[in-house]
């Protein structure tokens, strides 16, 4: 595989999880039998955009990669990859960032009490 400029630049974790996921995607084509045309076809791409995908190359358009797995029937995990239960270092800090009291506003009394 040809390394760009981008892909060199990635952070190692960054490199490994692209190229896990790309496996990872080429597993579920292979393990539900459908063909490299099949899911191109269905993905809107052409065979070569889809072997990048299963390769994790960086440079391919993250639409893509949603839209590959959608046609896998993966999707639904797309949608809580940032989800704010998955992130315990965010919210720990949004927690020390709350207020440590609240106090209530006074109320004019009204005229008619």
């Amino acid at each position: 595989m040809k390394v760009s400029r981008t892909f060199a630049a990635l952070p190692m974790p960054v490199r490994r999880a692209l190229r896990k996921l790309g496996s990872d995607i080429r597993d579920a084509r292979l393990r539900r039998r459908i063909p490299v045309a099949i899911v191109a076809d269905r993905a809107s791409i052409g065979r070569s955009t889809l072997s990048r995908v299963e390769k994790g190359d960086p440079n391919v358009a993250v639409g893509i990669y949603a839209t590959v797995l959608f046609v896998l029937g993966l999707a639904d995990r797309v949608e809580s990859l940032a989800d704010v239960r998955n992130d315990p270092a965010g919210l720990q800090l949004e927690e020390e960032h709350l207020p440590k009291r609240i106090r209530t506003t006074s109320r004019k009394k009204s005229k008619e009490e």
